[in-house]
């Protein structure tokens, strides 16, 4: 497995990277449930008020007003093409959601450059990268000594 800020290699089960210190933990999977979830919402709750004007304006405009068929049938097909229309442009903003979510998927975990592909060894141990904190811990006062 692989960073996926500075590709380093790390042990699976790490929760911070050794060696530039970033969390490896997928967050982005439940951050974006909300957004998802209230549009599918939306999608089916307009479908169904739409679906229900169109039958029950028809009715009304038959019964109450006695208009002729090709008007009603007219008021019914505006608005069976408007609620189509509405749905159609929510059903595509959320395929751009769930896309996004995709390609930061895809983004998150890179592949590993060409120049470090080597073939699996039986040994699988992880070597040892250098610690974010390594050099950190240093003083004023030890830095000077040092020269």
């Amino acid at each position: 497995m692989y960073c996926s800020t500075c590709g380093a290699q790390i042990a699976p089960g790490l929760s911070f990277c050794n060696r530039c210190g970033a969390n490896l933990k997928d967050r982005s999977s439940s951050a974006n449930m909300g957004p998802i979830s209230a549009f599918l919402t939306a999608i089916t709750v307009l479908g169904v008020i739409g679906l229900g004007i169109m039958l029950g304006g028809s009715l009304v405009l038959r019964k109450e007003a006695n208009l002729p068929f090709e008007l009603v049938g007219f008021f019914m097909l505006f608005t069976f093409i408007l609620v189509g229309v509405i749905e159609f442009m929510l059903v595509r903003q959320l395929s751009r959601l769930t896309g996004a979510v995709d390609d930061r998927r895809h983004i998150s975990a890179p592949s590993p450059p060409l120049a470090e592909l080597r073939p699996a060894s039986v040994n699988n141990v992880v070597e040892s990268q250098p610690s974010v904190t390594e050099n950190t811990t240093r003083t004023l006062e030890y830095s000077r000594r040092e020269q």
